[in-house]
């Protein structure tokens, strides 16, 4: 990405990363419409509120696997492949140890984190039956991120894509198997998720292992080194660090909207499953932009760097003015996909659905502050960035949403608030660090 045509390039390489996340979400999106259709509101609530802590746990490893993602982008636009087969082994051995410790974590602390939660009483058991068997793939999801970082880092976005299609193919066949041929319930949608994870994983280690060997540490660099460590920590835990504040905030607005009852569960669930899709594409092309600014960065074309990202602002910007508008017009349709004939849940949905997605350009443009930050060795201002977006949202929410008045609707209304004050205070000083440059 350090040569040829720069907008060609990042979405090119954009395209694989907006489809396979599109796919990854279908493992939740899935079992949401499986369950929702054919087994209840309640379940549907249940394993929708499940996804806000799954995303939870999951940003904690995701996100330092970016973070050090970030770092092989570094490497390798510099031609350091020493460095960056240095990295792989330190990464992968403190990334795997944290993951483990995780993992036991959750399942010890699954009752106190529902009670946190503010779960119902009646979709209590079959939230706390789904987690503890999603939670059993929690290796899987480090080993494919792990692995489909590193390949990403190097511009190879195609293959982790191929890897998302077999799994998700999969997950939906045996939702289906296992939820309405076998009725199993929520546990069968929880084990079609996590069956398809380890496929993925597995597939993708063993590619990487064969296909891209030249990525992986040879004898002598298969040591740790304090040094290599200190590299990586700067970037994957301030990189985790964000995804984790992000993923708490919108933990505690799950809480937050557990308390309105299971009918405002399952439209938000119904609806974030929406909102998401509907943005995501401007989440990954911030990624692959952060890929191509690493890359430039890291060979010193500054120049090449600039033209990107106002070519890069001027194509999110469009992409999200567009997205709000079919939003807006498709709320109610979209959500009846999802819940059916359900007049309450559908006009609760819609109301989300209009007010955020009225604002998508808010959160487009805080995706590529956030990777341009990563990109330029500024990890920390990407934290800063989402404390004030998240705690804005989180304030908000909690303050207002006490007006009786008021009442869910603040819950609505705080996202695009957080959203444009973080872009005022990532624009600002992106403007102030680049006049720095240039003097």
């Amino acid at each position: 990405m350090t040569d040829g045509g720069i907008m060609r390039g990042m979405v090119l390489f954009a395209l694989p990363l907006m489809l396979g996340n599109i796919l990854q979400q279908f493992y939740n999106l899935a079992d949401t419409f499986v369950v929702g259709r054919f087994v209840g509101a309640g379940a549907l609530a249940a394993v929708g509120a499940a996804y806000a802590l799954m995303v939870f746990i999951n940003s904690v490893q995701l996100g330092l696997c970016m973070g050090s993602g970030t770092l092989f982008s570094l490497h390798y636009g510099a031609g350091q492949m020493h460095e960056l087969r240095r990295g792989v082994y330190v990464s992968f051995v403190f990334i795997g140890l944290i993951t483990v410790v995780l993992n036991v974590a959750v399942f010890l602390l699954i009752d106190p984190l529902m009670r946190l939660l503010q779960v119902p009483a009646d979709v209590y058991g079959m939230m706390r039956d789904y987690l503890l068997i999603v939670f059993c793939g929690i290796l899987f999801s480090f080993i494919y991120n792990f692995f489909a970082s590193l390949l990403r880092a190097v511009g190879n976005s195609v293959v982790p894509l191929v890897a998302l299609i077999v799994s998700v193919v999969l997950n939906v066949v045996l939702d289906i198997v296992f939820v309405c041929v076998f009725g199993w319930g929520v546990a069968g949608a929880a084990w079609a998720t996590v069956i398809s994870q380890a496929v993925s994983a597995v597939w993708l280690m063993f590619y990487t292992v064969r296909r891209a060997a030249e990525l992986l540490p040879g004898r002598q660099e298969r040591r740790f080194s304090r040094s290599v460590l200190g590299e990586i920590g700067s970037y994957s835990l301030l990189t985790c660090l964000q995804q984790s504040v992000m993923n708490f905030g919108i933990l505690m607005v799950q809480g937050l909207v557990n308390s309105f009852g299971t009918a405002v569960m399952a439209a938000f669930a119904a609806a974030v499953k929406i909102d998401t899709l509907a943005y995501m594409p401007a989440q990954d092309f911030g990624n692959a932009y952060s890929v191509f600014v690493a890359q430039n960065y890291g060979a010193g074309k500054g120049g090449r760097v600039r033209r990107g990202t106002r070519g890069a602002f001027a194509l999110v910007t469009a992409f999200c003015l567009a997205v709000s508008v079919l939003v807006f017009i498709f709320a109610g349709q979209l959500m009846a996909l999802f819940v059916g004939d359900e007049p309450d849940i559908v006009l609760i949905g819609s109301n989300y659905l209009r007010i955020e997605g009225t604002f998508y350009c808010g959160i487009g443009v805080l995706f590529l502050l956030y990777g341009y930050y990563r990109a330029v060795r500024r990890p920390a201002f990407s934290v800063v960035l989402t404390v004030i977006s998240l705690g804005t949202r989180v304030a908000f929410a909690y303050t207002l949403s006490a007006i009786p008045s008021v009442g869910v609707s603040a819950v609505w209304w705080s996202v695009p608030v957080g959203w444009a004050l973080a872009d005022a205070v990532g624009l600002i000083y992106y403007r102030k660090i680049n006049r720095l440059q240039k003097a």
